[in-house]
Parts: structure tokens; sequence; C-alpha cells
């Protein structure tokens, strides 16, 4: 049995760190004593930054975003054009569209994908509230850009089914989104490509 070689407060640190999407135990144990050598200049700053996420960083209840204020700087944005929305499963979607800049619309984020086999279904997911959006009025076209996997198609086809009825126009990206891909792994071009290319479904 390997002795134990840090206090209880590093171990922690590396068990919290391991949790991180993209980090595992090795990973979580580098960054940790990375943190630790730079205590001053970075694990000092990065808590304090933390902190402050925890206290101010909330979910806009009109679409999902992850700001400091509710509604979110996107929501609330004069200039860009509220009659389109596009749906994504993730708020890091809607940081990778961004960065591609290639529309200027609002954004409505589900929180996921249909997958009965993991006990998500409608309910557990943010689709209602887009229905509520688009039967408001004001919105002309709604544009799903799930990821291209067997959940992500699901979930598009039960959101054109909800949308039914409503008088919009209801488009997906367009195939320059690999099958199997995630926008957030996607590079811009081909953002901006897939969006400019979308198809009406």
């Amino acid at each position: 049995m390997a002795k134990r070689v840090t206090g209880p407060e590093i171990e922690k640190l590396i068990q919290l760190l391991a949790k991180v999407p993209g980090l595992g135990p090795r990973s979580a144990r580098r960054a940790a004593l990375h943190l630790v050598k730079k205590k001053e200049q970075l694990m000092a700053p990065l808590a304090h930054a933390m902190g402050e996420a925890v206290l101010k960083v909330g979910i806009c209840s009109r679409c999902g975003n992850v700001d400091t204020s509710d509604p979110c700087t996107v929501c609330t944005d004069p200039t860009r054009d509220h009659s389109v929305i596009i749906v994504v499963e993730d708020v890091a979607d809607l940081w990778a569209l961004e960065r591609a800049g290639a529309m200027n619309a609002a954004y409505h984020v589900l929180g996921g994908t249909l997958s009965p086999l993991d006990g998500v279904g409608p309910d557990d997911l943010n689709i209602r509230a887009l229905v509520d959006r688009v039967a408001e009025g004001g919105v002309r076209e709604v544009i799903i850009a799930v990821n291209a996997t067997v959940e992500g198609q699901t979930t598009a086809h039960y959101i054109t089914d909800r949308l039914a009825g409503l008088e919009v126009k209801i488009s997906r990206l367009a195939h320059g989104v690999p099958v199997g891909g995630e926008l957030d792994y996607l590079d811009e071009g081909t953002l901006t490509a897939a969006l400019r290319a979308r198809t009406a479904i």
C-alpha cells in the first residue's frame, strides 16, 4: 500500500481537480503541483476568481446562458437580431459559435440532449422555455445547432415537432459539421460555413 506523501488539503485539491472535464487523476496531480508551486502568482488569484464566480455567476432565466446578470448580456444586447434563435446543447457550444462570429443572433441553451437510456427526457431540458419564447412572437427563425450525434438528431426532431404549428422557419446546421462531431471542438471556419449553409427541416 502506497504511503501518503501530501497533506489532506492537497489531496482534496487533487480530488476536486480530477472532477474537471479533461483532467484525470494524473493531470489533476500535475495541475495541483503547479498551483502549489505558483501559489502567489496563480493559486491565490484563481481562488479569488472562483470565489467571485460562486457569488456572481448564474444561469440566464431566458436563454440558459451563463453570466453575471439575468437576463444575460446576449439577451439584453440591442444590436443582436432577436428574431433568430440559435438552439445549442450547452453553453460551450454557444461560446464556440460566438468565437466563429458567423451570426449576431440570440441563443437558447437546452442543457443537454434527449437520451432515454440515460434517463434524460424532455422535462429535463430547457425545451418548454424555447417553445414559450417562439410562441410569444417576434421570432422568424429557429436554427437547431445541436451536435451531429444520435441524441442530437433525436432532440432536433423533437424540437421540430414541438414548434410545428407556430409560424417560424426551422433550420439546421449544414453538413459541414461531421457526424459524431461536437461544436466545441470544431474550428471557426467550419462553424461559419455550417451556419451559412444551414438547411430547412
